[in-house]
């Protein structure tokens, strides 16, 4: 490598100017992003073990090819299950070991989708058998429900499962193709079991969709067991990502399992044959759905406030045109066009980051009630990390609501009216500007504290008229609402630190008022805003952006994610992008002979014009 000096690569801070213009305690913001100073202390601890670790290096897995990169993922968890015993790291702690690692494997699915699968729908005698096995790793999971035909619809999987009371088993049966169970991670090439989803037959008679504890593969030299048919689906979009998961293909040809590997906690089938209906709803088949769609939220967070602070800091980083006298060129982060992009993807990292603390609430109490027979709140939790799973997801796509509902069952301008009415309400800044601005008038003085609280109290009263449309899923974005309305009530918390909550609540409006600007057309058409309430909530839209921009490198400093977890040189926390982008290219394996391998064989009989005498 030439042309870059080792002062260029030592450890200077290339973004320190815009550090000392934070306004806020960042040390506070990261307990506040991280939910609790105890959070902080593991995440922090544990992301910067990760880093430290050569054992988890992954700055080389572009260059790898896919036999090479799943090889690699499959050390890769072996070494992270080696750390997690010799460091005796609790579950938590683990947990986030597995986090930082970031690379998709089977023990996501593993840790986040089988052995709950089995906690929440397995009998007290089936939980004691599986799961010891599965927390020692002695057994590895899968969750096989995703069909070639059929995704979303559960009731429409073909895939069947058979009573035999002569034998006391199931037989589980893959009848057409489209029935092959498709895309479940680890199912590929390393599972040796799965929880499969079948419809239950008995007697000739169907009972609906139920769980199975099936084994794939041998536990002596892991070759797939007599009937089944399992493979991997090949490469995912992307060179690297998610190819380090092995998501399969599985067909069974009437594979029998016992009796007792049906998952029983909601229904049995007794060894007469009879099928019994516990006590338990049904809905709780789908509890492991509503815990994977409330992490993945979670993640959606994690995946968008990377993305966001890997732009941030290159925006910062980055200048072009705008020179003056032969000045330095302008900050790509001090255009407005920049900013009205990467601001409300800023606030939507924070609002999504608080949703995800409320869900994991709502998961544990629903868990907690379920435990005592109560499944009173189950339906809205299957609800709403259904509908934040979407709304989430499609944001941190950078999809941003492209399209808007025009109908929920409902009357399409009585829903926008409603809607425009929430979200004003939900728009602190606005409702602050409007009381401001009357007692101005009057001659008396409202403070902004004051004017936030009254507009609080405005948000709970209209939503509160309007519990049973969203309670029955019809209200109109009903997903961004609550995402806002979350964000809110988390600032009527005690928020430590100095300007800690000034600037979340720049925060909280941005994101509402985005929400207001962004479908500002639909609301105009149909007279539910006028034009004048749409260039206030421009207006406002462009204030806040200036006040976050002296705080933006803090604010995404505030993830706490180290370089290792962002795996971006232009996400580099000192900003010293370009000598890092030059050494960079050095390494790649193109770059280990000057002369490229083929020269002889296809550039050279071109340039000497001897193509037609070339092999090729």
């Amino acid at each position: 490598m030439e042309g870059v000096g080792e002062e260029e690569m030592e450890g200077v801070d290339h973004l320190a100017h815009e550090r000392n213009k934070s306004e806020f305690d960042v040390d506070a913001m990261k307990i506040v992003w991280a939910g609790s100073p105890h959070a902080f202390d593991v995440s922090d601890r544990i992301s910067k073990l990760v880093a430290s670790d050569p054992g988890f290096r992954k700055d080389n897995r572009s260059t790898l090819s896919r036999k090479e990169l799943f090889k690699n993922t499959l050390r890769k968890a072996a070494y992270a299950w080696k750390t997690i015993v010799d460091l005796r790291l609790s579950e938590e702690e683990a947990a986030k070991l597995r986090f930082y690692v970031d690379e998709p494997a089977f023990t996501d699915l593993h840790w986040g989708m089988f052995i709950p699968a089995i906690k929440g729908q397995g009998t007290e005698e089936q939980q004691q058998k599986w799961l010891p096995l599965a927390y020692k790793m002695q057994i590895i999971g899968c969750y096989a429900q995703t069909e070639l035909g059929h995704g979303s619809n559960v009731q429409g999987l073909e895939t069947t499962a058979t009573f035999d009371s002569q034998t006391d088993e199931f037989i589980i049966h893959s009848p057409t193709l489209t029935s092959s169970k498709w895309w479940p991670g680890g199912l590929g090439k390393v599972a040796t079991h799965a929880i499969a989803y079948a419809r239950l037959i008995v007697g000739g008679r169907e009972h609906g969709v139920h769980g199975f504890i099936v084994q794939l593969r041998s536990l002596e030299d892991h070759s797939p067991l007599l009937g089944i048919t399992v493979g991997d689906i090949g490469m995912k979009f992307g060179n690297g990502a998610y190819n380090t998961m092995d998501n399969g293909v599985l067909q069974f040809d009437h594979v029998r399992i016992p009796r007792n590997q049906m998952l029983m906690r909601v229904s049995q089938v007794t060894c007469e044959g009879k099928y019994k209906q516990s006590d338990v709803p049904r809905q709780l088949v789908y509890g492991t759905m509503v815990y994977v769609r409330q992490t993945i939220v979670a993640d959606a967070s994690c995946a968008l406030s990377r993305a966001v602070c890997i732009a941030t800091r290159y925006s910062a980083v980055r200048r072009q045109f705008g020179s003056q006298n032969g000045g330095p060129e302008t900050q790509v982060i001090d255009y407005k066009t920049q900013q009205s992009r990467l601001f409300p993807l800023l606030a939507s990292a924070y609002a999504f980051r608080f949703i995800g603390e409320w869900l994991k609430w709502l998961y544990a109490d629903v868990t907690q009630r379920l435990q005592a027979n109560d499944f009173s709140t189950l339906p809205e939790a299957h609800a709403c990390t259904a509908g934040l799973k979407s709304l989430t997801t499609t944001a941190t796509a950078v999809r941003w609501h492209r399209r808007v509902p025009k109908i929920m069952w409902w009357p399409w301008i009585p829903l926008q009216q409603w809607a425009s009415r929430i979200i004003c309400r939900l728009c602190p800044c606005l409702y602050i500007r409007r009381r401001q601005y009357r007692a101005a008038s009057t001659g008396c003085k409202v403070s902004h504290e004051d004017c936030f609280s009254a507009g609080v109290q405005a948000v709970q009263q209209e939503t509160s008229r309007y519990n049973s449309l969203y309670d029955s899923s019809r209200a109109f974005n009903a997903m961004s609402l609550r995402c806002s309305k979350r964000f809110i009530e988390k600032l009527q918390q005690e928020i430590p630190g100095k300007g800690v909550k000034q600037q979340l609540e720049v925060l909280c409006n941005i994101y509402a008022l985005f929400l207001l600007h962004k479908h500002q057309g639909d609301f105009l058409s149909t007279g539910c805003i006028t034009p004048k309430h749409a260039a206030l909530a421009n207006d406002e839209l462009r204030s806040l952006y200036s006040q976050v921009r002296p705080n933006a490198i803090a604010l995404v400093d505030a993830f706490n994610y180290t370089d290792h977890y962002l795996g971006s040189i232009l996400g580099c926390y000192d900003g010293n992008v370009y000598p890092k982008l030059y050494e960079a290219a050095w390494k790649d394996p193109l770059n280990e002979s000057v002369v490229p391998d083929g020269y002889h064989l296809y550039i050279r009989p071109l340039l000497k014009q001897e193509i037609r005498t070339a092999r090729l």
